[in-house]
């Protein structure tokens, strides 16, 4: 669509212009840093960083119904770098000029609603937003066009070159790490490690397909956290996990996404997210304040953060009510199918801490709230979800069973509609589901398979072996025909089928 078809009060911001003042804020000593730097942590105290805008009080200047009508207006727009999340560019990276931004089809995934039949289910209305339609198949995409497109920018600005790309993974990470950096090849060459064996196949193959190194290390997802943490302080590497704060900006725009797509109406919303290493959860809440400051929404959406009882360590911190006492403790996670949470110390808990104390003080309530959930009840909201046309991986029946869980706990009631996050692509987590279906989950995940649960393919063979049709040998017309009646009949016996008149 073209500039000048724009309302004329819009048609001055349809196109972002690029502005200073982002710059790095450390959580532990408030220390500040340029951007300009690859820094994820504070050089002198060793904490997370937050990238915070110095201008962020001119969002104001434009009133929140004219920012509602300049994104729903730039939803036209053909330009390749305001298609994904950039559509939001003032809020996630008003630096960056659009020529490097790198776009590869990532964010403003679908709502989908649930089917009648689940709604009754679950006991409320309620949302899957599918991210495992991301081009990578997860959520992670979201962070990593932001954290790549900044990379390309400081390439760009010839502040820095010949860039290895590192990052520790329990799969999804990897997958999208390796495909962004691929895009940049030979500016960027990218390298993961991933927990030996406990990382599905299909996420393995991904990285592997996008040509970055793939190491393997004995141990847990903690385990390669800390060694990516000794490489990105030792060489000269750039760290795509979501340490680096780039990464948390371009989550963000799940957040505004929801907002839009609910036309700017957050009242009596409640928007679900699995923990792992807690980017997304804090990128989601700030998101949200972002908007909400700028007076794009009226009022905070519930956040309910769902971790499994086998790496729990950001439920168990918010356990103690009193926030002066609390403590937080890392855990030694236990076997999950949700893989991609199975995370014992997040990297982002001070994070979660910042961020949810400012969003409760801005609600003027508790609106940040956290459950836990069992393997059991991750399983079997997971397959009954996609019994019910959903494609949601093992993360999104973590938050299926964490609404539910709210619901018992009256953290939300009926009258609230709820967005769950389905953060990967159901095909990435199912050797569970093929586990599950064979009764061959390992005790140690704490699951039993419920007969009525169980779908397994049915060999449908002719009463004669000889008139088995094959790629080598094929039927004669005669033979084929009876072979095709025998069969029909029997698929028709086992769906009690009624002959038609």
């Amino acid at each position: 669509m073209k500039l000048d078809f724009f309302p004329e009060d819009i048609r001055p911001h349809i196109i972002p212009e690029t502005r200073e003042g982002l710059y790095y804020k450390c959580l532990g000593c408030s220390a500040e840093y340029p951007i300009e730097k690859l820094l994820y942590v504070c050089p002198e105290c060793n904490q997370v960083l937050l990238i915070q805008d110095r201008n962020a009080a001119s969002l104001q200047k434009i009133p929140g119904a004219v920012w509602q009508k300049i994104f729903d207006f730039r939803k036209m727009l053909k330009i390749p770098a305001l298609k994904g999340i950039y559509r939001y560019h003032e809020f996630i990276g008003p630096c960056i000029p659009l020529e490097s931004i790198v776009y590869l089809g990532e964010g403003h995934t679908p709502i989908v609603e649930a089917n009648q039949t689940l709604q009754k289910k679950v006991g409320l209305s309620f949302f899957y937003k599918n991210d495992g339609q991301n081009p990578s198949a997860s959520f992670k995409d979201r962070g990593m066009a932001s954290a790549v497109s900044s990379i390309k920018y400081l390439i760009d600005q010839k502040l820095v070159s010949d860039v290895i790309a590192i990052c520790a993974s329990t799969g999804d990470t990897s997958a999208a790490a390796s495909l962004y950096a691929s895009y940049l090849d030979p500016l960027i060459k990218s390298a993961v490690l991933l927990p030996h064996k406990k990382v599905t196949s299909q996420q393995l193959s991904q990285p592997l397909g996008s040509g970055a190194h793939v190491f393997e290390i004995p141990g847990v997802f903690d385990d390669c956290m800390k060694i990516v943490e000794h490489l990105s302080t030792q060489y000269s590497v750039v760290l795509l996990n979501s340490k680096n704060a780039w990464r948390i900006l371009g989550q963000e725009s799940y957040s505004y996404e929801i907002a839009q797509d609910f036309e700017w109406d957050m009242k009596d919303k409640v928007v679900v997210v699995p923990i792992g290493n807690a980017g997304n959860i804090s990128a989601v809440m700030n998101g949200f304040i972002k908007f909400y400051e700028a007076n794009i929404i009226d009022c905070l959406p519930k956040i309910i953060g769902v971790q499994s009882e086998h790496a729990d360590p950001v439920f168990q911190y918010y356990l103690e009510p009193d926030e002066t006492k609390r403590k937080f403790v890392p855990v030694d996670t236990k076997p999950s199918v949700a893989q991609a949470a199975m995370i014992g110390n997040p990297v982002s808990m001070p994070r979660v801490v910042h961020i949810a104390k400012k969003y409760n003080s801005l609600a003027g309530r508790q609106q940040v709230f956290f459950v836990q959930v069992t393997e059991q009840s991750i399983m079997d909201w997971q397959l009954l979800a996609n019994k019910n046309g959903h494609i949601t991986c093992t993360q999104g029946g973590e938050c299926l069973a964490g609404l539910v869980k709210a619901l018992d706990k009256k953290i939300v009631n009926k009258k609230d509609t709820a967005i769950l996050d389905a953060t990967a692509h159901a095909i990435k987590f199912s050797e569970f589901q093929d586990l599950y279906f064979n009764s061959k989950i390992p005790k140690d995940y704490h699951i039993d398979s419920d007969p009525d649960k169980i779908n397994l393919p049915s060999l449908i063979l002719p009463d004669n072996p000889n008139m088995v049709p094959s790629q080598k040998k094929r039927l004669g017309e005669k033979d084929f025909q009876n072979f095709v009646k025998d069969i029909s009949e029997k698929i028709a016996e086992r769906l009690s089928l009624k002959v038609s008149l």
